[in-house]
């Protein structure tokens, strides 16, 4: 999570292939977030419900967000290029594929359907597909091998740390 100010807000971005955004978090304090605003591409907004851990990377084709629910920490895995970061704001491509994680550990991959739509609406290339597929690949195994952010103890680390920011900020 290198290039990150830990402690500082940014917002988050997430386009399509074409270059349309998608989604959009008006603020996120790195490494996580609560009750955050979210903007959809169609104006509609939302708040997030629970706090959420999460990881963005500068080599991987996908980003991870833990969230801690009542009943256990899920995670939801978005099939995304690596960010980048441009005026306080993290952006990425987001690539339809996404990994769900339930507590107990297993998972199952959502929106095939709306991958396919797009890759051919949008033209993704038979390298961009390869690379997802490979990186979904990656990321599964992780989830059944425990690896980084699906290791309870690292997952608790950072909690912890979002929480003594958050509370030191508002105190």
């Amino acid at each position: 999570m290198e290039n990150f100010e830990i402690g500082k807000r940014y917002e988050i971005h997430s386009y399509k292939h074409d270059g349309s955004i998608h989604r959009a978090w008006d603020e996120d304090l790195i490494f996580g977030n609560e009750r955050t605003k979210v903007i959809e591409s169609d104006g509609r907004t939302w708040r997030t419900k629970e706090p959420a851990i999460l990881y963005f990377f500068k080599d991987r084709w996908f980003n991870i967000i833990v969230q801690y629910k009542k009943n256990g920490i899920y995670y939801y895995c978005n099939m995304a290029s690596p960010y980048i970061i441009e005026d306080d704001t993290i952006k990425y491509i987001d690539y339809d594929l996404d990994l769900r994680v339930f507590p107990d550990g297993s998972f199952k991959v959502l929106d095939r359907g709306e991958y396919k739509y797009h890759k051919q609406l949008m033209n993704y290339s038979e390298d961009i597909d390869f690379i997802l597929k490979q990186e979904l690949t990656e990321l599964i195994n992780m989830v059944r091998n425990k690896e980084m952010a699906f290791k309870q103890n690292a997952v608790d680390k950072y909690y912890k740390e979002y929480m003594n920011i958050t509370h030191n900020k508002i105190n």
